[in-house]
């Protein structure tokens, strides 16, 4: 972010950002992003068009970003000293009722991708970027810790096998992922294919 970006949105208090965050989501689940506008996120929030578009540009950075704020825990901030455990722990980020909720609007968002290049952009630069290096942390300790061999060819497929996990149930099986079917995903199928004994 540039430094002129971080002066903008500096005048609003961390709460009032999260406060905002809130209602962009909720938004999103009752409409869809093609139907958010900011008209509707200024009304809900009390505030007004130009506010919004000095902190955040438009929508789709708004949008990504009130996104991204739906994963205060990272990831790599997690270390129980082994892979299983720190995926597990991941898992463990949200309850199974938040993972179906947001799973939902995170479908609805991919879809909106593909005709919107501005929320791709603002999506991968706020949510899919920072997950990926989050993953690679994780993963990059599993390898300094010997868990996981420097050259196995999952590693570069981990985050495709998680998300796919997560998208594909509600498809496949007409069921929301839980956290259950996750860590059972995790040592059916990742952890094996990285090499790393799941007993």
């Amino acid at each position: 972010m540039t430094e002129a970006a971080t002066a903008r949105r500096s005048r609003i208090t961390p709460e009032r950002e999260a406060e905002l965050y809130g209602a962009v989501l909720d938004l999103l689940r009752e409409v869809g992003y093609d139907a958010l506008t900011m008209d509707a996120v200024a009304a809900r929030t009390r505030s007004s068009k130009a506010t919004l578009y000095r902190q955040w540009g438009g929508k789709a950075e708004l949008v990504a970003r009130a996104i991204r704020q739906t994963k205060p825990v990272r990831i790599s901030d997690v270390d129980t000293g082994s892979l299983r455990g720190d995926f597990h722990a991941f898992v463990a980020r949200e309850d199974d009722c938040g993972m179906e909720q947001n799973n939902a609007l995170m479908r609805g968002l991919a879809m909106a991708t593909h005709t919107n290049p501005d929320l791709l952009k603002a999506f991968r630069e706020q949510v899919v970027e920072p997950e990926m290096a989050e993953f690679r942390r994780v993963l990059q300790r599993a390898v300094d810790r010997g868990e996981v061999a420097p050259d196995n060819p999952a590693l570069q497929f981990v985050v495709h096998m998680v998300i796919g996990a997560l998208a594909m149930r509600a498809i496949i099986e007409d069921r929301p992922p839980t956290q259950a079917f996750l860590r059972s995903y995790i040592d059916a199928v990742v952890l094996p294919a990285l090499g790393v004994p799941t007993a």
